[in-house]
């Protein structure tokens, strides 16, 4: 096969597999492995490749959510086949393009203690847990509320017991050791401001002592 009829086999799939990323087809988005198979060959992956590289100038990328929690360092293709991709955002989305799609900053600082919370819990925590944990950083009418959001977009997953899970949602755009490394930054920086305000307040305590006359003994009465 000549170089320029390859590129345009290429084309032609990679046209294919934009389409079947791009264009809902089950409740869930996203496409399984084999359906990719099926429709665009077993050469996939490297169609996937190709259009994740040419996505790059969109901030875009092709996200593989795999079914074990691990993502494996080297996938066979029977692992890929089981896995399924998205079109993701590939940067980070800026407070006012959160704002524009419905999102307030407080909303978001919700679901990333959520998230936060559950991955601390191996994976899964109670409702009531989270729902507590929650009001504490935000107005107790919309506890509720949000976590019914975070559910409903796909973020989170509620059991019949008052379980909640990590759903499809967090696993595809959600960077997970990233969100919790920046929450373990923050929470290092907070405890150090804390230390540093409790030791000027100790040399302010030592000073104000050391201004204190000094007690006068065996001074006559006059």
């Amino acid at each position: 096969m000549s170089v320029g009829k390859r590129k345009g086999v290429y084309a032609a799939k990679m046209k294919r597999a934009t389409h079947m990323l791009f264009f809902r087809r089950h409740q869930k988005p996203g496409v399984k492995g084999w359906e990719l198979r099926k429709n665009v060959g077993s050469d996939y992956p490297k169609v996937l490749e190709v259009l994740d590289d040419y996505l790059k100038s969109l901030d875009l990328q092709v996200k593989t959510v795999f079914e074990a929690e691990k993502t494996p360092e080297k996938p066979s293709l029977d692992e890929l086949d089981k896995a399924r991709f998205y079109v993701t955002l590939r940067g980070d989305l800026e407070p006012a393009e959160a704002k524009m799609i419905g999102w307030r900053i407080d909303d978001l600082a919700g679901l990333a203690v959520a998230i936060s919370f559950i991955i601390s819990k191996k994976g899964q925590a109670a409702r009531r847990d989270v729902e507590e944990l929650l009001g504490e950083k935000l107005p107790n009418w919309k506890v509720g509320l949000n976590l019914d959001r975070y559910i409903r977009y796909g973020y989170l997953q509620q059991d019949d017991k008052g379980q909640l899970y990590l759903d499809w949602r967090t696993r595809a755009e959600v960077d997970q050791k990233a969100l919790i490394d920046m929450l373990l930054k923050s929470e290092e920086q907070k405890t150090l401001v804390e230390a540093v305000e409790l030791s000027e307040d100790e040399d302010v305590a030592e000073a104000e002592d050391a201004e204190e006359p000094a007690d006068e003994e065996g001074k006559p009465d006059l």
